[in-house]
């Protein structure tokens, strides 16, 4: 007990300044994640007490066929964006890489639609870009191509949202950019000299150095992809349709919450996608041990 006094008589300050950190920290987060757990629990619609079902709500996801879809629509959006938008990212960096004129431009530019990628804004443009009228029919007309209304059509309506994903590369790209910058040039000196050519010095020394790179990317753009809302919620119109095509995990918690008011259901949701995000994070950490080389 004394020790703790002295360790806050030393320290009193500091905990004065960290306070406005950690009331936010307790109000705004653990706080409303442990009424969050509790209500995961209940059957709550903000108009009436909470009423304890144990683990109904749980249970009765397995039953919902409209909750399965929301998980399928969701998978598949983080298998395809995830991988295409790091890659395209990679490819970018290794081109301003090279010491281009002007690389600065190009760098925020590219930099850009990952600052307004998830805006309201841009949902709307896209809903424009994509529409039966919209830029890419009338591009494709003009090769003689028929053109489709891409987020009216449920083959092709997640693949816009997709393609959207992709086109915000420029957070990843400029953390790239940053790894790469850090590898020695004269690695590369000497897989010339050995006769290595630039796609052999990509695969030897560019890749191997830059792994731990690719793991924060990945890893940070999993959790984004998997909280993606505003650009399901625009183009379908809150509904997520076509046929629940572009119905995101999120955009049905969402539904299940502000539309439905099933409080209980949509917490458990909630708690459901915070575990399934950790375990996935945890297993890319496992993982990694295998091949993440860090750079001594």
């Amino acid at each position: 007990m004394h020790s703790l006094k002295n360790v806050w008589e030393r320290n009193w300050v500091a905990y004065l300044f960290l306070s406005p950190w950690l009331i936010g920290l307790l109000c705004l987060s653990v706080v409303p994640m442990g009424a969050s757990l509790y209500l995961s629990f209940t059957r709550y619609d903000m108009f009436s007490s909470p009423e304890w079902i144990g683990l109904a709500n749980y249970t009765e996801m397995v039953k919902d066929t409209k909750y399965l879809n929301s998980v399928k629509v969701t998978m598949t959006y983080v298998l395809f964006s995830v991988p295409l938008q790091l890659m395209f990212a990679l490819a970018i960096a290794l081109l301003l890489n090279r010491g281009l004129r002007g690389v600065k431009i190009y760098r925020a530019a590219y930099y850009i639609p990952s600052l307004f990628g998830g805006s309201v804004a841009i949902a709307l443009l896209w809903r424009q870009l994509f529409g039966g009228d919209g830029i890419i029919n009338k591009a494709l007309e003009s090769f003689g191509i028929q053109g489709v209304n891409w987020i009216s059509s449920p083959d092709t309506a997640l693949s816009t949202l997709i393609i959207l994903a992709v086109w915000q590369f420029g957070s990843p790209m400029i953390i790239f950019l940053a790894g790469l910058k850090g590898i020695p040039v004269e690695l590369y000196e000497a897989a010339k000299i050995d006769g290595a050519g630039k796609i052999r010095q990509f695969f030897n020394v560019t890749l191997p150095l830059l792994t731990p790179i690719i793991l924060f990317n990945l890893v940070m753009q999993i959790i984004h992809a998997f909280q993606a809302f505003t650009p399901a919620y625009i183009v379908s119109g809150g509904t997520g349709g076509p046929l629940d095509s572009t119905l995101f995990y999120t955009l049905y918690l969402y539904q299940k919450a502000f539309t439905h008011f099933e409080m209980g259901y949509a917490s458990a949701m909630a708690w459901i996608l915070l575990i399934t995000v950790a375990f996935i994070t945890a297993l890319i950490f496992i993982t990694s041990k295998k091949w993440v080389h860090y750079q001594e």
